[in-house]
């Protein structure tokens, strides 16, 4: 089966630095196999028929901190999960000069629609969709200061996700299926 393992908050300001290449060992040495990092930011596609995504997430958790001393929230989702993620970003979200667009992805205890009642969203601003799995949070770069988004960093909910943006998200969707074939 295909995974990704999304770690939040490595190599993000200087903080929790770790080589994707000295990590892409501590997953192969799990007997993880097909694994490929993308980007610094802790995105790891692999194969693995014997684990659950439970397992493999409190495998690789005790592994990241016996190899490199970090405690890292490792997030798992399989190719399945991510499709439907994927499914549901407008073809139009981009990010870019113009346009933010970010997927939060949603640790289990946090994923249900409610979890956007915590949420501040401007509705004259941002465009919000919950999907299982993920918010789905989008806006204009002119607007960014009167966004919601600014107000979930540093809440309760903030520590529950880990944020992709919608490049990023794409890619690593279209590594997994290239790591089904």
């Amino acid at each position: 089966m295909v995974f990704v393992a999304l770690l939040r908050g490595i190599n993000v300001g200087g903080n929790n630095k770790i080589d994707m290449k000295l990590l892409k060992g501590t997953f192969a040495g799990l007997g993880l196999t097909n694994v490929v990092t993308y980007i610094n930011t802790g995105n790891i596609i692999f194969t693995d028929s014997v684990h659950s995504a439970t397992e493999l997430s409190a495998m690789l958790e005790e592994a990241i901190h016996n190899d490199f001393g970090l405690t890292i929230k490792v997030m798992i989702r399989t190719l399945e999960e991510i499709k439907t993620i994927m499914d549901n970003i407008p073809d139009h979200w981009m990010n870019d000069k113009s346009m933010k667009s970010d997927v939060l992805y949603l640790w289990d205890d946090v994923n249900e629609e409610s979890v956007l009642e915590k949420l501040i969203i401007k509705p004259e601003v941002d465009n919000v969709i919950y999907v299982k799995g993920a918010i789905l949070w989008s806006y204009d770069k002119e607007h960014a200061g009167k966004s919601g988004m600014n107000k979930i960093i540093g809440t309760k909910l903030y520590q529950r996700v880990t944020v992709r943006n919608v490049n990023t998200a794409r890619k690593i969707y279209e590594l997994m299926q290239a790591a089904e074939c």
